[in-house]
């Protein structure tokens, strides 16, 4: 009897081989089922409750994969190619998802039978590459055309990206607000520029843009009344200052042996509060923005002199103000100079909903806007962000990449083809597997007749066959039930979505299919398994 050699920590979880790389594959198959359904215009909504009891409604894969919390290592990579996905275009979460558990998918039965992992990769990378050099070959260019051209193509991206959102009906009229918002950014189109509000109550069509900054009124104190609402051509000075009379510290200790000391010691106090506001209304100010509180005297002092305030305003906003407007956030009342205050043409403060808004228009270097969302439901709110960030993300990307393709299962069709054409052109193991990624890309169609309830059999059939004649565009028409020329539908998404999803799914599917053995230290604290850790599953050397 040899003893058995201990090399790892007593409780390690370690197996290895082709069961465990099976497993994996099951793994990141509950992923994709997870998230299946939530595919395109007819897709369905995921009610997520975290442990706090807090419910999510979301249709955006990257929002449910984040929301669930997973602890199988391999399906974690699932996980973060949508989030890389999400981050880097915005929408196409769920495809990509999709694509990857299905590339696994359709291998798992030669892994069964024993062809080696590597021969699989190699396959998945060669068809990766085929289907790059033929979707740049597809995509159409958009010239840089006149602007009301490039206007009609954004406002159809927009709208693709928004088709399998819960804001679908209301498409027309948010992908012109998107539009118009990414369009007033600058070049970099850098997104926290685009500030999005949310007003409880109202329908979605009272949502709005305001070209310029608007946040929500304050916390404001007595005397707020007083001051005037609203102004045009008004200076704002921009502050990181308390105004108002602090207790002392608790440590510190004034030693007085009569009234008038004291009355000094307040007096004092009092005066380096007027100095302050005095200074700040030399400047010439009318608007005073401030990221501190400012206290009830200030804001009746301010209210006299006809003056706005607003104290404890939240960074972000302060940030987009001082963009907008011009300016400097000071941190000391005593240089405020002219040059140091924002303008702006108007400035008013307005009722949205229940809340009151301050409204900042006409900003000389307004490169920032603010969409005010209205809207039933505290999740349907939340779930209209997210749908209108995917659509502002995608008006991003084709501005930069200004090429599309047709959406609606076309081009994966159309891939599925070109792989299927070449698989039959080379001999070995290869042929077959790159004919079985040709067979996965048909999820993407396949998935999305059937979320709307179509016979999925039947369109891939039709499908199939226009694509062997030639008709390259034709994708799945969710409105007719049938297939329809989706370039000329105006189904249309920037071709940098397709191409990222499928270097991320194929990268993906690489990952897990190169990983053969999962060795998990045991959690600290907890007990070695009974029996020896060994009772549990096979043994290492028992045969399968």
């Amino acid at each position: 009897m040899q003893p058995q050699i201990v090399l790892l920590k007593e409780g390690t979880d370690t197996s290895q081989g082709k069961p465990q790389l099976i497993s994996n594959i099951n793994a990141c198959q509950s992923i994709v089922d997870a998230v299946r359904t939530t595919l395109g215009p007819r897709g369905m909504d995921k009610l997520i409750v975290n442990s706090q009891g807090k419910a999510t409604i979301s249709n955006d894969g990257a929002t449910i994969m984040k929301l669930l919390d997973i602890v199988h290592p391999a399906a974690k990579t699932l996980v973060d190619i949508a989030k890389s996905q999400d981050a880097e275009v915005g929408d196409g979460t769920t495809s990509v998802v999709l694509l990857a558990g299905e590339f696994l998918k359709q291998v798992k039965p030669f892994i069964e039978e024993g062809v080696h992992p590597r021969i699989v990769i190699k396959a998945i990378r060669k068809a990766l590459q085929l289907c790059m050099e033929k979707i740049n070959e597809m995509a159409v260019r958009i010239e840089k055309q006149s602007k009301e051209e490039q206007r009609t193509l954004l406002e159809k991206c927009a709208a693709t990206a928004m088709s399998s959102k819960l804001i679908h009906q209301q498409k027309d009229f948010f992908s012109k607000i998107v539009v118009d918002a990414v369009l007033s950014l600058d070049e970099l189109l850098p997104l926290n520029m685009i500030g999005i509000k949310k007003v409880a109550g109202g329908s979605l069509e009272e949502s709005q843009l305001v070209s310029g900054v608007a946040f929500k009124k304050t916390f404001s104190y007595a005397g707020f009344e007083m001051a005037p609402k609203s102004y045009e051509k008004c200076k704002i000075a921009l502050l990181n200052i308390e105004l108002e009379l602090k207790a002392e510290r608790d440590n510190a200790e004034i030693r007085v042996d009569n009234v008038k000391e004291y009355q000094k010691v307040v007096d004092a106090e009092w005066q380096i509060l007027y100095n302050k506001l005095a200074k700040i209304h030399e400047s010439g100010a009318n608007v005073v923005l401030s990221k501190l509180p400012i206290g009830d005297v200030a804001t009746q002092y301010f209210a006299d002199r006809n003056m706005f305030c607003a104290g404890r305003v939240p960074d972000e906003d302060l940030k987009r103000t001082m963009k907008a407007c011009g300016g400097a956030v000071m941190t000391t009342a005593n240089d405020i100079k002219p040059s140091v205050l924002g303008f702006c043409e108007r400035f008013e403060e307005r009722q949205v909903g229940g809340d009151r808004f301050n409204l900042f228009q006409g900003c000389p270097n307004a490169k920032t806007s603010t969409l005010i969302l209205r809207g039933g439901a505290e999740q349907f709110l939340e779930e209209t962000e997210r749908s209108l960030h995917d659509a502002i993300m995608i008006v991003r990307r084709t501005i930069k990449h200004d090429s599309v393709v047709a959406g609606g299962g076309a081009i994966e069709m159309e891939l599925s083809k070109v792989l299927r054409d070449y698989s039959r052109t080379i001999a070995g193991k290869e042929q077959l597997l790159i004919a079985a990624i040709a067979k996965g890309l048909e999820v993407i169609p396949r998935q999305l007749c059937d979320n709307a309830g179509f016979d999925a059999t039947n369109i891939l059939n039709k499908l199939r066959q226009k694509h062997a004649q030639g008709g390259q565009w034709f994708g799945v028409d969710i409105t007719k039930e049938d297939i329809s020329d989706n370039f000329e539908q105006c189904v249309w998404e920037p071709s940098i979505i397709k191409i990222n999803a499928l270097t991320a799914a194929a990268e993906a599917a690489c990952m897990i299919l190169s990983v053969d053995e999962t060795i998990k230290s045991p959690k600290a604290g907890e007990p070695p398994m009974a029996g020896g850790g060994m009772g549990m599953g096979r043994g290492m050397g028992r045969p399968m």
